[in-house]
């Protein structure tokens, strides 16, 4: 039976993380890069293993995200992927469910970019897209980034999401890559 372990990413060793990295490539189709793969390091990640081998895996990272001027520790779920061999037998909602409880338990709200396919299971756990403006917040200043309007969702943490106003701006700090 499939044991679903959480930890964080430098107590998973080189040959676990090249496991999971290349379990990411492979759930992505290869449009994985390197700026995907560091957007995963760096926090707590909850990972489907039998015998070994990875089935399934997800992060959360630390980010800080702003809106209404107020600055929110966000937990920024990334990598979430299951080998196609096991798809669709719950293991990417373990995987969620372990995140969520490292969102509700360390930061004010958790935070998300998806894609269509991410969907169904992301809003199955109550997470809900951003309806304002998306913006990211560089060394040039603040710019939008419409294209990622509608893909981005959020969940409550230690804050409630009632407390929030999902209609206003959000921003977030920038990175390499995929800013969400």
């Amino acid at each position: 039976m499939p044991d679903l372990v959480l930890a964080d990413t430098d107590q998973l060793g080189e040959v676990l993380l090249g496991d999971v990295r290349a379990l990411l490539h492979d759930a992505f189709d290869g449009d994985f890069d390197a700026d995907d793969w560091a957007h995963c390091l760096g926090g707590r990640h909850a990972l489907v293993l039998d015998g070994g081998r990875v089935l399934a895996h997800g992060s959360v990272v630390p980010r800080t995200l702003t809106t209404s001027g107020r600055r929110l520790r966000a937990g920024y779920v990334e990598g979430v992927a299951v080998a196609a061999a096991v798809r669709r037998r719950g293991l990417g909602a373990q995987v969620m469910t372990a995140l969520e409880t490292v969102v509700l338990t360390t930061y004010d709200v958790g935070a998300l970019g998806t894609s269509d396919d991410g969907l169904p299971l992301y809003t199955a756990h109550g997470w809900v897209p951003w309806r304002g403006p998306l913006l990211v917040e560089s060394t040039q200043g603040r710019r939008r980034t419409p294209d990622d309007e509608g893909g981005v969702l959020v969940r409550s943490g230690a804050l409630d999401l009632a407390d929030l106003d999902l209609d206003a701006e959000l921003v977030c700090d920038d990175r390499s890559g995929d800013v969400w």
